[in-house]
């Protein structure tokens, strides 16, 4: 198994050799221990069946890929939305080295992240030594602006008491008595990502606001023409955000991004290395107190900090990851009716590009029946999409999603007529998502990149939207909000539809005729 120096072989052709294909078969025969070939094959059959989706959905103590991530990966990128500030998560060190790898895969950019190391001592007597010695290293070698904390399992298992510890790390001068260091709690074997977004960005917020844990006065509210907005735990940030700022900039809207990650995952490579850059500068998050009011993009992402700022006096408004022609509308609509500012022309054309683009395209996406998996807030967008297309979101899955999630799913289909057979499952991992696609067959499905796995399975073609997406690159370079993002969740849509009606007609004398160069 060498390597010619003249020609090295990447692992597609390498594989594929004498040598390894004789390891392979002698791995399978003498340590895999493998059933028959008829009974593996009996057995894959009869799991595409309805009697094995019965038992499939029956199933209560077994998750099976599920479709979310734990609560410190949505803590860090929520910190990581803040000027100079540098997440810490207050765990073992494999744990962070996951979120890192995780956020480096999808935005192809390096991830910030530290951790307090805590080790098989720490799990017996609590981990404050860690923590004492963890922000004065993070302090001295990293010099942040800002440190936020979370946590893994195993500091919430043994009870770490977060605001105590860093009460103390100041007290023993690990970091000056003045230092930000605002802190979440955010076990892992509960919620999701989008939990530890929301329970973060309330701690950021709650900290400035209200008094810095005891060290500073709260925040008096003197309320101006400004609006806050938060856009969630996004895999398309770094297009969402400017998309965002451009919109906002049209309308003349004075405001504040509560979270700006698009510049940490967005560096150029012209031979600097920046750890922290852009995010919302904390003196702006002081003054966000202030604003009339603050939007969210994603509800479910941010339910806690809402009630947390309409606390404070600010009306909030929150959408559902909105995407297409009405969601934008009532986007704008929301944002002019707080601000008082007209909504321009220049979006007015672009709203009706938008209009001709789908009525030039319809045709190929009208009565399409989907399958879509990700996020609440995403899935919920995603499917009143396709309705307003003419499509159908048959089956829309979100592992983290609940009985509200549920209900105002059941809503939105029963408010169209292509709703009328599509359901919503909350809870449910992509093993159950497998089963549907068997029994229930659609024409596409619309997930992240673990969404492959289910196309080879079942052979219903994939389009990726979502987080995270690790197979493809610099999708997250481009908006899916606004009525230019739904432009380009349109192309995405119609580019698979399309390959896959040139991918069923390509052989040759057989089906060719309808291999046609227009569409």
């Amino acid at each position: 198994m060498t390597q010619d120096a003249d020609k090295v072989l990447d692992h597609f052709e390498l594989f594929r050799g004498a040598e390894y294909k004789e390891m392979f078969a002698n791995k399978q025969k003498n340590f895999e221990n493998r059933h028959a070939d008829g009974e593996v094959e009996r057995v894959r059959e009869w799991a595409k069946t309805p009697e094995y989706q019965e038992k499939n959905f029956a199933r209560e103590a077994l998750v099976v890929n599920p479709a979310k991530a734990c609560q410190p990966l949505g803590a860090v990128f929520a910190s990581l939305g803040f000027e100079g500030t540098l997440p810490f998560v207050h765990g073992s060190q494999g744990c962070v080295a996951y979120y890192r790898s995780h956020f480096s895969r999808h935005f192809k950019e390096p991830t910030s992240c530290v951790s307090s190391s805590m080790t098989e001592d720490a799990a017996v007597f609590g981990g404050l030594n860690n923590m004492v010695d963890g922000l004065a290293n993070t302090y001295a070698m990293y010099k942040p602006k800002m440190i936020a904390v979370s946590t893994t399992c195993m500091a919430e298992v043994i009870g770490d008491d977060l605001n105590a510890f860093i009460k103390t790390a100041k007290e023993k001068g690990s970091v000056p008595a003045e230092f930000d260091v605002p802190f979440a709690h955010t076990p892992a074997f509960v919620g999701s990502h989008v939990t530890g977004y929301d329970n973060a960005m309330k701690g950021i917020v709650e900290h400035f606001w209200d008094g810095k844990a005891g060290t500073a006065p709260k925040l008096e509210r003197t309320e101006t023409n400004a609006i806050n907005f938060i856009g969630g735990f996004d895999g398309y940030t770094v297009g969402n955000m400017r998309e965002i700022r451009r919109i906002f900039d049209l309308m003349n809207v004075q405001y504040t991004i509560l979270g700006d990650n698009s510049e940490v995952w967005d560096t150029p490579a012209d031979g600097e290395f920046r750890m922290y850059d852009g995010g919302t500068k904390l003196a702006e998050v002081e003054s966000a107190i202030n604003a009339r009011g603050t939007i969210s993009m994603q509800q479910f992402c941010t339910e806690k900090t809402l009630e947390l700022i309409a606390n404070h006096g600010q009306e909030v408004v929150s959408f559902n990851h909105p995407v297409g022609v009405k969601a934008t509308d009532e986007f704008l609509m929301a944002v002019a009716r707080i601000t008082g500012h007209e909504i321009p022309a220049e979006l007015e054309k672009e709203r009706g590009r938008l209009v001709d683009a789908i009525a030039d395209s319809n045709s190929h996406i009208h009565g399409k029946k989907f399958a879509i998996y990700g996020d609440p807030d995403l899935t919920y967008g995603l499917a009143a999409f396709l309705l307003e297309l003419g499509a159908e979101p048959v089956h829309v899955l979100a592992t983290n999603g609940n009985k509200a999630w549920a209900a105002k799913m059941r809503t939105l289909f029963d408010s169209s007529p292509f709703g009328v057979n599509c359901k919503a499952y909350p809870g449910k991992d992509l093993w159950h998502m497998r089963s549907l696609l068997f029994t229930g067959p659609v024409d596409f499905l619309i997930g992240n990149t673990y969404g492959k796995y289910l196309e080879r399975d079942t052979g219903t073609p994939l389009i990726r939207i979502g987080f995270p997406i690790f197979d493809r690159h610099h999708h997250h370079r481009r908006p899916v909000w606004g009525y230019q993002g739904a432009m380009n969740v349109l192309i995405t849509i119609l580019d698979r539809i399309f390959d896959q009606m040139d991918a069923t007609t390509n052989n040759t004398g057989q089906t060719d005729y309808s291999y046609d160069i227009i569409r």
